[in-house]
């Protein structure tokens, strides 16, 4: 699959001018994750977007994500998060990341809040 880091390149650029989302731990958001290097996690579409949890806040502006997916392959590092908009979602552990908050595009509501611990638990054996 080629990607299109040139299209990605513009998009990122007028991101950068947008102000910071206000946000809080164990929403679910639209992000603009991009297109990446190798198998990193990319976005889709025209903006580049991959729903995300947002498990961590390290300020007004920067916050620890991890990714979700509809993807039903099993691995020990993608956990069930149950329906995201009508859909089946999967965390995907080993695609955790800092990312800056006007990455936020749309908040699309709030993980479950068992299934929030449970992930949060998940992470920190990870580490």
């Amino acid at each position: 699959m080629e990607k299109n880091f040139d299209k990605w390149n513009t998009v990122k650029k007028k991101t950068n001018y947008e102000r910071a989302r206000f946000y809080t731990v164990r929403e679910i958001w639209w992000c603009r994750l991009g297109v990446n290097v190798g198998t990193e996690q990319d976005g889709s579409g025209e903006s580049f977007l991959r729903p995300v949890v947002i498990v961590r806040s390290f300020g007004s502006e920067t916050c620890v994500v991890v990714p979700l997916t509809a993807s039903r392959r099993q691995h020990p590092l993608r956990i069930p998060v149950g329906k995201v908009q009508q859909q089946d979602a999967t965390a995907l552990l080993s695609q955790i990341r800092v990312i800056d908050t006007r990455r936020l595009v749309e908040k699309v509501g709030f993980l479950n809040k068992d299934t929030f611990t449970e992930l949060r638990k998940a992470v920190r054996r990870l580490f």
